[in-house]
């Protein structure tokens, strides 16, 4: 049945354009963010209608929405987390306090294995009600599009396991959700000798098992030393690309091994981390349409290197925002607070952060003509903040909850 809603008394509609953008947003374009004051906006069945300034607001829609003199603006698109898992890992986390790194605590069983242990216990039900309170939280915080990660199973069942909960988040929730198999996350104990023996269960029974259902939208290997060499990601990207999986990757967190540019020749959408980049990986950005993905809370949380975010702005690379939300290294789904460590840490404005955690966002998830954006045509995905001086006040004032609303029609 049509429906309409009309929003009214919207002290500022940012992020507005005439149509979709054809590409993400890079180098100056970043910090061109329009805002039209005064405004209104009218959605009619779940697209955004059209808007202007409430002098020539119309008069009737079947719902109405009073802003109240609150900023509406395109609700976050999370590119990279890793929402479905069994547990919390604090006490890691106190053993980083007491000064254990994060590659000794991997090493020891700990990281990643520790997380697959619990959710290879855990039933698919009580895993997948735990994932759904996850995501009604992070819709909360104003997250409108998100991607999912497995690679906390490690197994053929457990991964299996993940993505099926992640088909179900799709079944069951209003908002958009990308799926990505990650069985490539860390190599487990009983493969700690046979590396390749690991590596072909995932080319030779994991992915045709994932393929034939239909389980994922994208592949992904964790590049590092504690994870998989550049060697390694390849192979996994390469048998991936057969099933037609594009990767989205993590890579350069710790280490720069020339990850990123083994993934810019595979295809990837975007590379993910990059707390440490070199001018190589740079050279290899600039030359290709693949997206840096920078996940603030991360590094934030394990007190580790600050992403270079003028840098690759200055070099005119598209850069998106994400959470990183896991139970280990990051473990926050709140948008807002990346977009407050993106502007105090990483010196972006809040204009650059408020396009690279939506517009940028959505490219990062292949969603940029539906998401990310307010124009004429575009899916209703959208945040009413509760009445504010600026937008600027939004990663301002970093403790505040300011989301009043969100609407995903």
């Amino acid at each position: 049945m049509p429906h309409s809603l009309l929003i009214t008394n919207i002290k500022g509609l940012a992020g507005v354009a005439d149509a979709a953008p054809e590409k993400p947003l890079a180098g100056d374009a970043l910090k061109e963010l329009e805002v039209l004051e005064n405004a209104w906006l009218l959605i009619e069945n779940g697209r955004i209608a059209r808007f202007g300034r409430m002098a020539e607001v119309p008069d009737r829609a079947d719902e109405m929405l009073d802003a109240r003199q609150g900023f509406v603006l395109p609700a976050w698109c999370d590119s990279h987390t890793h929402l479905v898992f069994a547990q919390s890992r604090e006490q890691e986390w106190v053993d980083r306090i007491k000064g254990l790194s994060y590659e000794e605590i991997a090493q020891r069983g700990g990281g990643i294995l520790n997380s697959a242990r619990k959710l290879r216990e855990m039933p698919e039900e009580e895993l997948y009600e735990k994932a759904l309170k996850r995501l009604d939280e992070v819709r909360s915080y104003g997250t409108g599009a998100i991607e999912i990660k497995s690679g906390y199973g490690l197994s053929v069942d457990s991964e299996l396991k993940m993505l099926r909960v992640i088909r179900r988040l799709k079944e069951s929730s209003r908002m958009p959700i990308r799926a990505t198999f990650l069985g490539a996350h860390s190599v487990p104990m009983e493969y700690r000798q046979n590396r390749q023996g690991y590596i072909r269960l995932i080319i030779e029974e994991m992915l045709p098992k994932i393929a034939a259902e239909g389980l994922a939208d994208y592949i992904d290997v964790f590049c590092e030393k504690v994870a998989f060499t550049v060697e390694e990601m390849e192979q996994v990207l390469e048998a991936g690309a057969r099933y037609g999986l594009k990767p989205k990757v993590h890579v350069n967190q710790f280490n720069c091994m020339g990850g990123i540019e083994a993934a810019i020749r595979h295809g990837a959408v975007s590379v993910d981390h990059l707390e440490v980049v070199n001018d190589e990986d740079i050279a290899a950005l600039q030359n290709s349409n693949t997206i840096a993905t920078l996940l603030p809370t991360a590094p934030f949380f394990l007190n580790d290197h600050i992403p270079p975010a003028r840098r690759i702005i200055e070099a005119g690379i598209p850069l998106a925002l994400a959470t990183d939300f896991n139970p280990g290294t990051s473990p926050s789904g709140r948008m807002p607070f990346v977009l407050s460590l993106a502007c105090i840490q990483m010196r972006m404005l809040p204009e650059e952060a408020i396009n690279a955690a939506t517009v940028n966002g959505a490219f990062a998830m292949e969603w940029g003509s539906e998401y990310g954006t307010i124009a004429p045509g575009m899916a209703a995905n959208l945040i009413v903040t509760k009445p504010m001086p600026s937008l600027s006040y939004l990663p301002y004032a970093f403790g505040s909850d300011l989301v009043e609303r969100v609407v995903l029609e």
